[in-house]
């Protein structure tokens, strides 16, 4: 599914002006803000790294309460968060990634003298060599 809306449980404490965040469908989502603003900001980036990391592990996404089954106590109250996934997969495609690779000396030392920017050749060449010019949807 591209389309998620998940109830959120915000929670308040009397001595801070925090927000604690949990998912009561997804166990293990959950998050914090300072402000009410960041908090709903945090809650959305939290749901889409949740539901995105159970689509690559191929896990079965629960469906979402509603709302009203909800049962909030003092401090508490419910806020729907959606996650539109297209967005989040393309932006997790293209997330930069460390790799660790092994050149001759020499030829490292040729390229540092020349300047040379060492991933965008890299990323040049495997695109070249795979025959692709940038990501595509594979799913």
């Amino acid at each position: 599914m591209d389309r998620y809306i998940f109830p959120a449980i915000f929670e308040t404490f009397d001595n801070e002006p925090s927000y604690t965040i949990t998912f009561p469908d997804l166990p293990g989502c959950f998050s914090e803000g300072n402000t009410l603003q960041e908090a709903l900001v945090y809650a959305k980036e939290a749901l889409e790294l949740h539901l995105y990391s159970m689509e690559e592990d191929n896990e079965v996404i629960p469906l979402p309460s509603t709302p009203e089954s909800i049962v909030t106590t003092k401090g508490q109250f419910i806020n729907l968060i959606e996650a539109f996934m297209p967005l989040v997969r393309v932006e997790m495609a293209n997330k930069a990634i460390k790799k660790t690779l092994t050149i001759p000396k020499w030829l490292n030392e040729l390229a540092e003298d020349n300047k040379v920017n060492f991933s965008q050749i890299l990323q040049q060449g495997l695109k070249d060599y795979l025959g692709v010019k940038d990501y595509t949807m594979q799913k």
